[in-house]
This record gives structure tokens, sequence and C-alpha cells, in this order.
């Protein structure tokens, strides 16, 4: 009796351990056959590579500068009596600015004046006198000497008397002022600021490696953080026949046409200089490059070999180039009409399937 318990016990511990094995083999070879699968192609998106024209750029930085810019000073002192001109208007060459109180060289010069006059008569008269030998050639002397120093005094004179009254240089725009009626200026003492606004200058640097491509006339692109959607062109004028010992830098001079008034001096600018080189080259959005340690790849498109069998990515290692609005040449490692990966690389490896998303596949349907 009690073998035959032991012996039914026995056998109901067998079938449970041979149930829970059916079981596990059952849940093993449902995952075997899960991961035996294929994996769903990765979707992503992608864009062909594109031969176009490129005109190839010199990027640099620069400041702006007026073609002619002053601060207006005076160069003697005294009151002012007139001040000619409000702030921000526009002024000619030779209009005046200011009037310093001129009376006491005015007084001067008429006595200056009366003294030429005089020294004139006296000369004139010692000339028929020494004519007839009547004075000596001393005396003559002695008289056309002090003509020459009246003469000098009243040029003295008027020339300090002009310096009274400043007047601009040059045609241009006046700043803010900083005098007023009544004032005392001591030379030097600031008036205004006077900037031509109708050419500006920009001064920026390149590496030397840069000198064989520079030339005069070149043509230049600006644009300002005031007008970002605006591009102002302009011509090199001056490349500085010295390179800069501390960076080994080249300067350039560049003119930009400024007729409405847009710049001003002072103005930060981001410029490009247009090269002579232009060609056909490979063009990716930047999207599509992958940097690495290794170097720059992307994943290339491979069309699937039948219908039931889905699109696979090559990874190819490119050499990278200008990069311009999004754009980026490829120098090596790819042709045009390639089909490139431009998002979602992060997920592929080489071979892997893909599917390309609809709008993808809608531009690559349309591109012979």
């Amino acid at each position: 009796m009690l073998t035959r318990r032991l012996l039914l016990t026995l056998a109901i511990i067998l079938a449970g351990v041979g149930l829970l094995a059916f079981l596990k083999y059952q849940s093993i070879s449902g995952m075997m056959a899960q991961l035996a699968k294929p994996k769903p192609p990765i979707r992503v998106s992608a864009e062909q590579a594109q031969l176009s024209q490129w005109q190839y750029q010199l990027p640099a930085i620069g400041t702006l500068t007026a073609a002619q810019g002053v601060e207006l000073s005076s160069e003697v002192s005294g009151s002012v009596t007139q001040v000619n001109f409000e702030s921000g208007q526009p002024l000619k060459q030779g209009d005046l600015i200011v009037q310093l109180d001129d009376d006491v060289e005015k007084a001067s010069l008429a006595t200056a004046q009366a003294e030429l006059k005089l020294a004139n008569v006296e000369f004139q008269r010692g000339l028929n006198l020494v004519k007839r030998q009547t004075i000596s050639r001393s005396e003559f002397d002695g008289l056309e000497a002090r003509l020459e120093q009246a003469k000098a005094n009243v040029a003295q004179l008027q020339a300090t008397l002009s310096k009274k009254a400043i007047r601009a240089p040059f045609s241009g725009q006046i700043g803010i002022r900083q005098v007023d009626l009544g004032q005392y200026l001591s030379p030097g003492t600031s008036i205004a600021t006077l900037q031509d606004l109708s050419v500006l200058y920009v001064d920026f640097f390149l590496p030397e490696q840069a000198f064989p491509q520079l030339s005069h006339g070149q043509t230049l692109h600006a644009q300002v953080p005031a007008y970002p959607e605006q591009d102002f062109v302009g011509k090199v004028i001056a490349i500085n026949p010295k390179v800069e010992d501390d960076t080994r830098n080249i300067r350039v001079r560049a003119a930009i046409d400024n007729p409405n008034g847009k710049l001003l001096p002072g103005m930060f600018a981001r410029l490009n200089l247009l090269l002579p080189q232009q060609g056909q080259v490979v063009l990716l959005p930047e999207t599509a490059i992958t940097y690495s340690l290794y170097g720059d790849s992307v994943y290339v498109v491979e069309p699937a070999t039948s219908e039931n069998e889905a699109m696979t990515v090559k990874r190819a290692y490119v050499t990278v180039g200008e990069r311009r609005d999004g754009q980026v040449v490829i120098s090596q490692g790819l042709s045009g009409g390639e089909t490139v990966v431009t998002a979602g690389q992060l997920k592929l490896d080489n071979g892997a399937r893909v599917s390309l998303s609809a709008d993808a596949a809608a531009t690559q349907s349309q591109q012979p």
C-alpha cells in the first residue's frame, strides 16, 4: 500500500516537471521565432545629392567705418557767438558750423591793413627816389622789408580770423551738438562729429594663405544685424602690402555704397568675399553629415533588389568642403544623384533596412 502511494506521488511529480518543461520549451521557441523574424525597416528622411554651380567665397567679419569722419573742434580759444546747425543735420562742404567771438581779431586786422597801406605808399615813394638816387639802396631795402612785414601781419591776422569761423571740411551728416551759445571753447574742445555716410569702408583680415586669391575690385557681400535679410555689395579697394606679425593675417579694405544711409560707422558686419573660382559641385544638406573621430560620413540609400525586400543603407566616408545657407559641398566620396539619409542617422548602421518617409519618397519619385 505504501509502495503504491509513493509510485503515484512520483508519477504526479514527473508529470508536473514534464508539463513545466514543455511550457518553457514553447516559450523559448516563441521567443526564438520572434527574434528570427526580420526587423521592420527604419523610417528615415532622405534627399538626392544635387550637382549645382557653386561660387566659392571667403568668409570674414569686419567693422564699418566712414570714408571720411572727424570730430570737429576749435583750433583757437574764444566764446561761441553763433551755432549754425542742429543735431543730425546734413551739411555741405564749407557750411559755417560755429562762429567764435572775433571782434579783437577784426580790430587788429584793420590796424594791420592800415599799416600795410602806409608801408605800400612809402615803398612806392622810395622806389621813385631810389631810381633818382635820392636815397640809398639800404634805405629802400628797409622800406621793402617793412612792406613785406606788413603783408605778413595782415595774412597772419586773416588766418587767425578764419579759424574763428569753424566750417564743414566736407559734406556729410553732423552728430549731436556738444556746445552752446556763449560757451567758452578752448583749443581741442569737441563740437560734434561729422561723418560722410555716402560711402563706408569695411576693414577685415584674411589668412596669409588667401593672398593669391585676392585682387582689387573683387566683389564683397556684407550683412549687418540691423538688416539681417538685406545684402550690401562692395568692392575691394586696398590690400595691405604687409602680413601682420602677430596674427599672420592680411588686412583688406572694401568700399560699400550707402546711398540710403542705412549703414552707420561702427556697425558689425559679416562678410563674404567672392572668389573667381566657380564650378559644379555635389551639394547636400548639412543635416546629412555624421561627424566622428574616424571621419565624416553619410548613409547612402541603396534600392531594394526585389519587391519583397526593403531598401538598405551603406555608410560612405566623404570629404566636406564649404558650408553655406544649410548646404555643404562634398569634395570626395559621393556622386550627384545618389540618395542620402538626411534625418534619422542615429538609428542606423551599415546595411540597415530602411523605408523613406512620405515626403522623401515623393521627392525621389519626382526626380529622374
